[in-house]
């Protein structure tokens, strides 16, 4: 998060300070200062949609982070609703702002919830798989999955997809950010009013579920 600092200047000990270049520093690219940058770019599942500011499983898993003394800090850049073409479309600029060490990917239910063709989507994630490992980031794929109401052959391929994505691009892959959530036998007590949307008890298992495979990534 950046922050917003005054540029006039100051005169300390004879020295001009200039604020300006403080507030710089500030805002540089978590890895300047010895952090590695984990970028987060998904829908409302990271977007922390209806519920309390700070309480997702984006916030928990840097708060594992921190206790388990990784130095890593997560960007947050999720917005509900999004899909594949949308964070496609973001995605360049969100690269060339933070400069992240993993991009942590979770796109693509708002994709099946609108109808769009499973190989647009895959062409999305690919695209932005590739897009990332070039600029230097590694990937995590964080796969979904949709209701047994689509059919049996449409929830196959759909999770398939990311699956393949990560095998073409040599990308890593959770096959499922929502294991032990959505599959749980009581998975009700999960979710929001809305059937949808994980409560606030489900954050801190989705949070572990990311947890070992973007430790891999860091701790190479």
């Amino acid at each position: 998060m950046s922050q917003s600092i005054s540029p006039r200047i100051s005169r300390r000990n004879g020295l001009l300070i200039s604020l300006a270049v403080l507030a710089s520093a500030l805002s540089a690219p978590a890895h300047a200062s010895g952090q590695a940058t984990v970028l987060v770019v998904g829908d409302s599942i990271s977007a922390e949609y209806g519920l309390p500011r700070g309480t997702g499983w984006v916030a928990l898993l840097q708060k594992q982070l921190d206790s388990g003394r990784i130095p890593a800090r997560l960007v947050n850049a999720s917005i509900s609703g999004d899909t594949t073409a949308g964070g496609r479309a973001r995605l360049p600029q969100l690269l060339k702002t933070h400069q992240p060490k993993v991009l942590l990917l979770e796109l693509g239910a708002n994709d099946a919830l609108r109808g769009l063709p499973l190989a647009q989507t895959q062409a999305n994630l690919t695209a932005m798989t590739q897009l990332a490992q070039q600029s230097g980031a590694k990937v995590l794929l964080l796969g979904m999955q949709v209701p047994p109401n689509y059919g049996a052959s449409y929830t196959r391929q759909f999770a398939q997809v990311f699956a393949d994505v990560g095998k073409a691009q040599k990308a890593a892959v959770l096959p499922f950010l929502l294991k032990g959530v959505a599959d749980a036998p009581d998975a009700l007590q999960y979710f929001q009013s809305d059937r949808i949307h994980p409560n606030a008890k489900a954050q801190a298992r989705i949070a572990g579920n990311v947890l070992p495979e973007l430790k891999k990534l860091l701790l190479k």
